[in-house]
């Protein structure tokens, strides 16, 4: 039977299967420290995370401090005589005192194989770069951001058309199986804590607006390596005729499938490609499948290109 009392700070969708193993492994959850409810979409409703929802389910407390620094929340947090504490995507860095409370300090879920991806985004920044690879790293949480040594990692390859939404849904199941493993590690007494190389760091800045700004002059592939990581937030997106059109869905063709002119300028509209509309880039021809301007529902390329009547030779700007 586990022994280990623990803390667990978290908040989206990616950190509940974390949270629900510990509890279905016999592990005493004190208490669950989770993001205040922010308003989100366009009415600005009130939503509870995702982390928030499955801790009232379980029954375990919850407490959710504006600040981490202030000194009620700090004196509940030692109060609560944990031995551990378990972090998985909350959200803000952890000051001193809150990292010293458990008695044994903290672990953190990070999904990216360190020290590769430190950051907020690493799943996205994966993807944007083309890596083939990516995973879970359980990591010593220090006060530098994601440069803890590592106890534990699983890798797991990225498809060349998966989204980011698909990859997390598989590294948050990835994560919640290797963090079992390395309680169950500390417990024995066997865990071994990896320092990283800080020579092959790489950062994965919080994601903004403007990363999903298509630029068509880049290849192809970069472009519908953008679209898959942003798919969820914030969108990849062009304009046409001073519009914001969001590009949900991509392909890229095979080498030599279609003759091109060489003279098209990135961003120039060349035909329909079955339900989708060809558009020139910096090394030939991307297929948008999926696009969406704003204020209407997603639609196919070909629906698009009907609705605005667009013909070859017609030009989308970044």
């Amino acid at each position: 039977m586990p022994t280990l009392r623990l803390v667990f700070f978290g908040t989206p969708d990616f950190a509940v299967p974390s949270l629900q193993a510990l509890v279905e492994a016999g592990y005493p959850v004190l208490a669950v420290v989770t993001q205040p409810d922010k308003p989100a979409g366009r009415g600005r409703r009130v939503v509870e995370g995702a982390v928030k929802l499955a801790a009232t389910s379980l029954g375990i407390p919850l407490l959710q401090p504006d600040r981490l620094r202030d000194e009620a929340f700090q004196q509940q947090l030692v109060a609560l005589g944990a031995d551990l504490g378990v972090v998985a995507a909350y959200g803000k860095i952890l000051p001193a005192a809150v990292l010293e409370a458990p008695r044994l300090g903290m672990v953190n879920v990070h999904a990216s194989l360190l020290p590769r991806w430190r950051g907020a985004s690493p799943i996205q920044r994966a993807i944007m770069a083309g890596d083939a690879e990516t995973g879970v790293s359980i990591m010593r949480v220090v006060q530098a951001l994601d440069a803890g040594p590592v106890l534990d990692r699983v890798s797991r390859s990225i498809g060349p058309d998966e989204t980011a939404g698909q990859v997390e849904h598989d590294l948050a199941r990835l994560g919640a199986a290797l963090l079992l493993r390395v309680l169950g590690s500390m417990e024995r007494g066997e865990v071994l804590e990896v320092p990283q190389d800080e020579s092959e760091v790489t950062y994965a800045p919080p994601l903004t607006k403007e990363d999903g700004r298509i630029d068509w002059s880049r290849p192809a592939r970069t472009i519908h390596d953008q679209v898959r990581a942003l798919q969820g937030w914030p969108h990849a997106f062009t304009t046409l005729a001073g519009s914001r059109i969001i590009v949900l869905e991509t392909a890229v063709p095979e080498p030599g499938s279609e003759q091109v002119e060489a003279a098209a300028l990135p961003g120039t509209v060349l035909s329909l490609a079955g339900d989708a509309l060809a558009v020139s880039t910096g090394t030939g021809p991307l297929h948008l499948r999926r696009v969406q301007a704003e204020g209407r529902r997603p639609i196919t390329g070909r629906e698009f290109a009907a609705g605005a009547r667009l013909r070859p030779g017609a030009r989308f700007s970044t």
